[in-house]
């Protein structure tokens, strides 16, 4: 019994041997990337990583210092919210990109949104890492957290870099006498 023809994808590129395939099974393998509900490769690639990697530092972080004994209760309460309004945003962005909500709602720039949280995230994770760590007198769940803290600033950063590679080239001005 014959269930139709089914498209193997694999991971050849075009110019490759895999190009001699008909014009049908590539429309229908596109179409059904299309149709898929889950990116599966946004998983494994270099984003989706940092955003996962961004995700557990920050948990680390909100876990070791709220089960710490706080030296400064202002200081960890911000550096808390912090790291939890971070989390929650990094995971919105990392759904939306597993779902591919950006094909549907278009009406957001998404890549402007996700900037704009990267770097306002990161200054404010920034800033709330640097007052944990001079406000943790030695406690080492408190050490802890500002550490993870900064490793995941670190990785904002990174993802930042690696994202929209922000350059700065100065321009020659040709006068022309």
């Amino acid at each position: 019994m014959s269930h139709g023809a089914r498209v193997i994808r694999t991971g050849v590129s075009s110019a490759g041997p895999a190009a001699t395939s008909p014009p049908a099974a590539s429309s229908s393998a596109s179409a059904s990337s299309d149709g898929e509900l889950v990116d599966g490769a946004y998983f494994r690639s270099c984003a989706g990583m940092l955003k996962v990697a961004q995700m557990i530092s920050l948990l680390v972080a909100f876990i070791s210092v709220n089960n710490s004994q706080w030296t400064n209760y202002s200081a960890y309460s911000y550096f808390q919210i912090v790291a939890m309004c971070d989390l929650v945003m990094v995971l919105f962005f990392y759904i939306i990109h597993i779902f591919r909500v950006y094909r549907m709602l278009t009406c957001v720039s998404w890549p402007l949104a996700e900037f704009l949280h990267y770097l306002i995230g990161t200054i404010l994770l920034l800033i709330a890492s640097i007052v944990a760590a001079s406000k943790s007198y030695n406690v080492t769940g408190l050490v802890a957290g500002a550490t993870f803290g900064f490793l995941a600033t670190i990785l904002c950063v990174l993802s930042i870099w690696s994202s929209y590679k922000v350059s700065c080239i100065t321009q020659s001005t040709n006068a022309a006498v």
